[in-house]
C-alpha cells in the first residue's frame, strides 16, 4: 500500500512540474513570432547548406551569424529564448509545426514558379532540373 501511494505521489509531482515552465523568462526574450521566423530563416539557409553550399560559400554566407545580424540577435540571446520555449513542449510543437507548413507553402510556390518556366521540381533535391 504505502509503494503505491509513494508511486501515485511521484506520478502526480511528475505531471505537474510537466505543466510548468522550469526554465525562468529571460530579460531579452525573443518574442514567440520573431522566434518562430528565426527558426524559418534558419531552417531554410541550414538546408541549402547541405544541399547546396557553394551557394553559401560563394557569398561567404554563415547561416546563423546572417540571421542572427538581421533580426538583431546574438547566440546567447537565442539560445536562452530557445531553451525557455522547449520548457514548454507542447508551445514549442506549435511553433515548430508553423516553421514546417511554412516551409511546405514555400516549395509548393518554388514548385508551380519551376512549372511556369517549364520545369520539373526535382524529386531529389540533389538532380538537376529538367526541361
Amino acid at each position: 500500500m504505502m509503494k503505491n501511494v509513494s508511486l501515485f505521489i511521484t506520478i502526480v509531482a511528475m505531471v505537474i512540474s510537466c505543466n510548468k515552465r522550469p526554465v525562468e523568462k529571460p530579460e531579452n526574450l525573443i518574442p514567440r513570432d520573431k522566434m518562430v521566423d528565426v527558426i524559418y530563416d534558419l531552417s531554410v539557409l541550414d538546408a541549402l547548406k547541405s544541399q547546396r553550399p557553394i551557394y553559401l560559400e560563394q557569398n561567404n554566407i554563415n547561416p546563423r551569424t546572417f540571421v542572427f545580424e538581421k533580426y538583431k540577435i546574438d547566440s546567447l540571446q537565442f539560445a536562452k529564448s530557445d531553451q525557455y520555449y522547449a520548457s514548454d513542449l507542447t508551445e514549442y510543437k506549435k511553433m515548430y509545426d508553423e516553421v514546417s507548413h511554412r516551409l511546405e507553402e514555400r516549395k509548393k510556390e518554388a514548385d508551380k514558379a519551376l512549372e511556369k518556366q517549364g520545369l520539373q521540381p526535382p524529386s531529389d533535391p540533389d538532380a538537376p532540373m529538367v526541361r
